[in-house]
């Protein structure tokens, strides 16, 4: 055996003698903790308004420039396609604007919304949190880990106020 480790001769132990580490012992460690003491809040993704507006006009866009294609296939006059195209531009503004003043773009869904689609799934996401906030009475200045605080100050208080009782006393 070198340095002085495990039996000395392995006669009558039952075992051949071999000395391995222990590889379930944990070293303690000390030097950090395990985990952040201060956490970051969650701050939720706030959309793009131009992207959003965006993204509007060329949905607009697309379904004008199909009305257009479909008009050409049937060789209508290019002034007929120009009013229709136009009148279809017009109505599809005015429905968005509609939409926009009763604030119901997705009807608070985000089912409708693709991967690729941040912005709108962000607007949807912060309507439906929104939504839920409502449902279950939160305020909106509300702070997470507040009741804690409040709740350890309160308590600092009862002690304060029992040492200074404690010190009238005597």
């Amino acid at each position: 055996m070198s340095s002085n480790v495990g039996l000395s001769t392995p006669r009558g132990s039952g075992t051949s003698g071999y000395v391995q580490r222990n590889l379930s012992h944990l070293k303690p460690r000390d030097a950090f903790a395990p985990y952040p003491t201060t956490l970051p809040s969650h701050k939720q993704r706030q959309p793009d308004a131009a992207i959003l507006e965006h993204d509007r006009l060329r949905e607009i866009e697309v379904q004008v420039f199909d009305l257009r294609d479909k008009l050409e296939d049937e060789s209508v006059e290019e002034a007929e396609i120009e009013a229709q195209t136009d009148a279809l531009r017009r109505k599809l503004f005015k429905e968005g604007e509609e939409r926009k003043k009763k604030n119901n773009k997705n009807s608070g869904s985000a089912r409708g919304l693709k991967a690729h689609q941040v912005h709108e799934l962000a607007a949807a996401k912060i309507e439906e949190s929104e939504k839920l906030r409502k449902a279950l009475g939160i305020r909106e200045d509300y702070e997470e880990g507040g009741h804690w605080r409040r709740q350890e100050e309160r308590l600092r208080e009862g002690v304060a106020e029992r040492e200074q009782e404690r010190r009238e006393r005597y």
